[in-house]
C-alpha cells in the first residue's frame, strides 16, 4: 500500500470527505462531510459513542436512531474507498469488494445490535458493529482473490 493511499484511508476515518478535499475535489468532499454531519445528528452517533465507551449499554441503546444509523457505515466505507481510489490511478481490479463487504457487515451490526449479547454481555450499536468489520474485510478479501484467480486461470 502506498504512502498517498495510507494517507487517505486515515483521513476518511478521521473524517469522510476529508481526502476529497485535499485531493481538490471539493464538491465531493463537502457532500461526503455534509451528509456524515447529518447522519451523525439524526441518529445521535456521537452520544451513542459516548455512552458505549463509558459502559452505558442500554443507554446507547436508547438513543440510538436506527434508521439513521444504518446509512453511516455504507457512507463511510463509500468515502474511505473513493479516498483510497483517488490516492492512485493503480488501483487493484475489484478493490472494492473488501470496502462493500464491510459496509454490508457492519450495517448487518447495526441492525442486530440491541439484541446480540456475548457472555450475557449486551454489545450495542458500537461495539457489535465494530466486531462485524472484520468478518466483512475477509469475506471481500477471499470473494476477490477468488474472482482475480478464475479471471487468471480461464485465460
Amino acid at each position: 500500500m502506498t504512502k498517498e493511499k495510507l494517507e487517505s484511508i486515515f483521513w476518511s476515518i478521521a473524517l469522510p470527505g476529508f481526502p476529497q478535499i485535499l485531493n481538490g475535489k471539493l464538491t465531493k468532499g463537502i457532500l461526503f462531510i455534509g451528509l456524515e454531519i447529518l447522519i451523525n445528528v439524526q441518529s445521535n452517533f456521537n452520544t451513542v459513542i459516548m455512552l458505549s465507551f463509558q459502559g452505558e449499554t442500554e443507554k446507547a441503546i436508547e438513543q440510538t436512531n436506527y434508521q439513521w444509523l444504518m446509512f453511516y457505515p455504507c457512507l463511510y466505507f463509500f468515502a474511505m474507498w473513493d479516498a483510497y481510489k483517488d490516492a492512485d490511478d493503480k488501483n487493484s481490479p475489484l478493490m472494492f469488494l473488501p470496502f462493500v463487504f464491510s459496509a454490508y457487515f457492519v450495517t448487518i451490526g447495526v441492525i442486530y445490535s440491541s439484541s446480540i449479547k456475548i457472555n450475557n454481555v449486551l454489545l450495542g450499536p458500537i461495539w457489535f458493529p465494530i466486531l462485524c468489520l472484520p468478518i466483512g474485510l475477509l469475506i471481500g478479501i477471499v470473494i476477490k482473490k477468488i474472482i482475480l484467480y478464475k479471471i487468471k486461470n480461464s485465460n
